[in-house]
């Protein structure tokens, strides 16, 4: 499906790139196009505006690493499916995705969740939670460039405000993201009520109810399909896992 347990990740090197991931998938507006598109249209078209060819094939290294970029890879295909629905839902939709293929950025999200809203978030902060993570695992100068790029993301994601200083914020939840995180966490093996709970839907920042009530608006939209009698809870995904 397109999850990855690499050890490293794009973002000992860049952030999640959302703003170059926009331009790349407007640029590419074929859903079903193949994954040599993407290549093509960052190295060659240069989509993205970089100055050399080399930074090219960096940049679509990078994005590739996080997003895979191929419409083979049920990942992909479902994030290119809401992303072009859910406009609003975008920031969400690309976090979620590299959360499942980013080994860094996710080992992050414990340490960035955990922050109430308006509370102060440090890099020194985060450093030192990854360093404890895997203690002397990387070299001062590559912690700090670890978490410079990993709030950044979290910045892109709305999870955090500020330039220099960083401050906890919510992050804003849609239909699209509700949608996605619930096929995470359908992949990985819960049902019901339970995957309102995984570790995907808590990148949300909103509550269980308010998820809930966005995948009833997924479901009316015909996006999932959910379905709620008392107590019990199914979500189905009938349009999402078939081949493509």
């Amino acid at each position: 499906f397109g999850f990855s347990q690499r050890h490293g990740g794009a973002h000992l090197a860049r952030t999640m790139m959302l703003p170059g991931l926009r331009s790349l998938l407007a640029y590419v507006e074929n859903p079903d196009a193949p994954a040599s598109a993407y290549r093509e249209a960052i190295v060659s078209a240069n989509c993205l505006g970089k100055r050399s060819g080399q930074t090219r094939a960096l940049s679509y290294r990078h994005l590739a690493d996080l997003y895979a970029l191929d419409p083979a890879v049920g990942l992909f295909r479902s994030l290119r499916f809401f992303w072009d629905r859910d406009l609003a839902g975008q920031p969400l939709l690309a976090l979620l995705c590299a959360q499942a293929r980013d080994s860094l950025l996710r080992a992050s999200a414990p340490f960035i969740l955990r922050h109430e809203a308006g509370a102060r978030v440090t890099r020194e902060a985060l450093e030192a939670f990854l360093d404890n993570l895997q203690p002397d695992r990387f070299s001062a100068v590559t912690l700090t460039t670890l978490a410079q790029h990993i709030n950044g993301s979290w910045t892109q994601a709305g999870h955090l405000a500020g330039k220099v200083h960083k401050t906890r914020t919510r992050a804003v939840a849609t239909p699209g993201a509700v949608s996605l995180a619930l096929l995470l966490g359908y992949i990985a093996g819960l049902r019901g009520e339970l995957l309102f709970s995984s570790e995907f839907c808590q990148l949300l920042d909103c509550p269980v109810a308010s998820a809930m009530d966005l995948a009833e608006e997924a479901s009316r939209r015909g996006w999932i399909t959910l379905k709620r009698i008392g107590p019990v809870v199914e979500v189905t995904f009938p349009k999402r896992l078939t081949a493509p």
